[in-house]
């Protein structure tokens, strides 16, 4: 085991592990640390807690200290600077011609470098803009190119069901999505409704899938011929969440409802499950 603690760096970026040290750090707190990109201030979600060595990438960085009144000063001003970094970037861009979208522009903590994040539709060839940046802002200058996902998660907005986005307010992670999910939940597969701000199909067909494939290997399929109490029946729908069979009679020219339970309960079996 291995004592750690949690830093976010953006709102609802992803969770890195540090060593804390002989420190006890509070959730909510904040701290300077040491990453690949250099010094970085971050936000602890994760309190001092013991992890097995299997789920953290050794070795560890330690934190650097707890922030200080200074240390957050500093990431106001950087904010600012960034601010007036991206003003002049969008003006180079127009200057240059580029087929390119900016999005957010972001200093490291120790402003050693500043990072662009842009989308476009290709590649896009931007060494004379980076030279005109380096002559500009005095510093080592990064442009990463990022997906509609990505610029939906810094931009935020109000999703399709009137909240917040996820990916911008808990999401640390995009998971694969496909459109078998919404076939899966019978859902319209109109891209309209199935697509959130970034046109891509929403993250939170995701949510309740596992709980749709479990309910799929229980229970019947649409079509099934059923033994019943009442005779022979076949399934003409299905309540997944509930776990609720529609039955037909044919021969009593009725429809019954089953649950799951009392199917299993009643020794209710469909044909496939016998085979």
């Amino acid at each position: 085991m291995i004592e750690v603690v949690g830093v976010r760096f953006k709102k609802a970026g992803k969770i890195y592990y540090f060593d804390p040290g002989d420190s006890d750090i509070e959730t909510d707190s904040y701290v300077v640390v040491e990453t690949v990109r250099g010094i970085e201030f971050g936000k602890v979600v994760i309190k001092n807690r013991q992890v097995d060595e299997e789920d953290v990438v050794l070795p560890l960085k330690k934190v650097i200290r707890v922030a200080t009144e200074e240390d957050k000063q500093t990431v106001v001003e950087n904010q600012e600077l960034g601010d007036k970094a991206m003003q002049i970037c969008s003006a180079k861009i127009k200057e240059h011609e580029l087929d390119m979208n900016l999005v957010e522009v972001e200093y490291t903590f120790d402003r050693n470098k500043i990072i662009f994040y842009f989308t476009a539709d290709g590649r896009v060839d931007f060494r004379n803009l980076v030279r005109d940046l380096a002559a500009e802002l005095k510093t080592r200058i990064e442009l990463r190119q990022i997906g509609v996902r990505d610029e939906a998660k810094m931009l935020g907005g109000i999703g399709p069901c009137g909240r917040l986005l996820c990916c911008s307010t808990f999401l640390g992670d995009f998971e694969p999505v496909s459109i078998k999910m919404a076939k899966d939940q019978n859902l319209s597969l109109n891209p309209a409704k199935i697509s959130g701000l970034c046109g891509r199909l929403m993250c939170c067909l995701k949510y309740e899938n596992d709980d749709y494939e479990a309910a799929k290997r229980e229970l019947p399929d649409m079509g099934e011929h059923i033994t019943t109490p009442y005779g022979q029946g076949k399934v003409v729908g299905l309540n997944i969440v509930e776990r609720v069979i529609h039955i037909e009679i044919a021969e009593k020219e009725r429809t019954i409802e089953y649950t799951l339970d009392e199917m299993i309960n009643e020794g209710i079996i469909a044909a496939q499950a016998t085979e």
